[in-house]
């Protein structure tokens, strides 16, 4: 197995662990938990990097990295709709409807179905610059609301005069923001159908 393919397995495996350690109900242990999603994220650079400039492209890779992206991104969702906090374990101050996610998950099985199905005709389907902009759309959105998340408690802690306006400004920022992921996380698979049904003829799989 070459290098990109090992980094994208990496990425993988370290979703359990960031499952575990989100599940944890302690300040170190978040923290933790985001310096391995960073990490799970930066090997999804790496090996899509290392493949292309070393030509080590192959068509396991581009089945397991669209994957595996999913499987990361859904545990990062997932996560910050039920991680409390560690002082009343409350539900944080984020806002992010049940339906949102549902539309984000139902996009990424419809297309993981769609690329299966093609792959049992020998047809490998790559990701398109729409899906490449939902992936990096989803992840920046992680990223961004995980850490403010995260900060939260150290709010309270430390200006908690400020914590109701910091809560009230979580809470629709990351409403807004969510919506506008899912929104373009479902254009972005109406896009996928019809590029791949128009040059690669699903409609005869």
């Amino acid at each position: 197995m070459n290098l990109p393919n090992q980094l994208t397995l990496a990425r993988v495996v370290m979703v359990p662990l960031f499952v575990l350690l989100l599940s944890i109900h302690h300040w170190s242990c978040y923290s933790l938990g985001y310096v391995v999603f960073a990490a799970a994220a930066i090997t999804d650079y790496w090996d899509g990097k290392i493949a292309r400039s070393r030509n080590l492209v192959t068509n396991f890779g581009k089945l397991l990295d669209p994957v595996a992206d999913k499987v990361l991104l859904t545990a990062g969702f997932l996560m910050l709709m039920v991680l409390p906090t560690p002082q009343d374990r409350s539900v944080m101050s984020l806002h992010i409807p049940g339906w949102t996610v549902v539309a984000i998950l139902a996009r990424e099985f419809l297309v993981t179905g769609v690329r299966s199905l093609a792959a049992s005709e020998g047809v490998v389907i790559a990701a398109n610059k729409f899906g490449k902009a939902k992936a990096a759309i989803q992840m920046i959105y992680v990223f961004v609301f995980l850490f403010l998340a995260i900060a939260e408690q150290f709010v309270v802690w430390w200006l908690p005069g400020q914590a109701d306006l910091y809560r009230t400004g979580l809470f629709w920022s990351s409403y807004v923001a969510i919506v506008a992921v899912a929104v373009y996380t479902v254009y972005s698979g109406f896009q996928f159908m019809r590029i791949n049904w128009r040059e690669l003829h699903l409609g005869r799989l």
